[in-house]
């Protein structure tokens, strides 16, 4: 057991330093507003995949093995599970029954080197949500997880208006009466999430567990700190407010005034 701790602890310290380096000197911001799982063992491709999907603004956590993945998919809520086939330990078609038997419904992208439709078939109706031929591109699995992640909220469209608010998801610009507001990464990455679950009074604890690493510190407090920044920016020149609190249970989206 301390083996498969350790094991875990450096595969994030891994990741950790990617995320770190990624957002030190890319000269870009990150916006974490979703949180992935990879779990894929050719380490070429799976740091690959990290550091792409980091870049395009996801929280992603990765493992090398099949028995450490399936943990992860167990004991933590990930928008999308990025899942290799071929795995040491426990292979990639296991983990997917797995997770379907105990009823996650979390979409699963397998990627895989296996091309025939046969695989394809197989694996479709296991019950992943899309198959990916290795080698694929990067640029194409994004896409495809932005799609699954539209599906996981019930959005085909890749813009969300509220009242006088507008947000692109793909440019990951807000705008509100048709002026555009800048927003830190971490502030995007509440209000795009808060608009992925708007109608859902969202607990300060999701917020926190979609948006921030696991290795940032603090609190879900911070939450607090940062949904009163996004008001204020949102609300700048007296427009309604969008953001409400549910006393001792979160937040959620509404345009009361409409």
């Amino acid at each position: 057991m301390m083996g498969f701790m350790k094991s875990i602890f450096i595969t994030d310290l891994s990741s950790m330093l990617c995320h770190l380096v990624l957002g030190e000197f890319s000269g870009s911001p990150l916006f974490f507003t979703m949180r992935l799982l990879v779990i894929e063992d050719y380490t070429p491709i799976r740091r690959s995949v990290v550091s792409r999907l980091t870049e395009e603004g996801y929280v992603v956590d990765s493992s090398a093995t099949g028995d450490e993945g399936l943990w992860y998919a167990e004991n933590f809520d990930y928008d999308v599970i990025i899942l290799d086939l071929m795995l040491p330990v426990i292979n990639g078609m296991s983990i997917l029954d797995k997770i379907r038997s105990q009823g996650q419904e979390v979409p699963v992208i397998i990627i895989s080197a296996r091309d025939s439709v046969d695989d394809r078939v197989q694996g479709l109706d296991a019950g992943a949500d899309d198959y990916l031929i290795k080698p694929f591109s990067l640029k194409e699995l994004v896409a495809r997880v932005r799609s699954q992640t539209r599906k996981n909220y019930n959005q085909k469209s890749t813009t969300f208006s509220l009242g006088s608010l507008t947000i692109d998801f793909n440019a990951r610009r807000v705008f509100r009466d048709d002026q555009e507001i800048n927003l830190t990464g971490r502030e995007y990455g509440i209000l795009e999430y808060l608009a992925h679950r708007q109608g859902e009074i969202v607990t300060r604890q999701e917020i926190w567990n979609h948006v921030y690493q696991e290795y940032d510190m603090g609190t879900s407090n911070a939450v607090d700190v940062y949904v009163g920044y996004l008001r204020k920016k949102l609300n700048a020149n007296g427009q309604p407010n969008l953001i409400h609190t549910r006393r001792g249970q979160g937040y959620y989206m509404e345009d009361v005034a409409s």
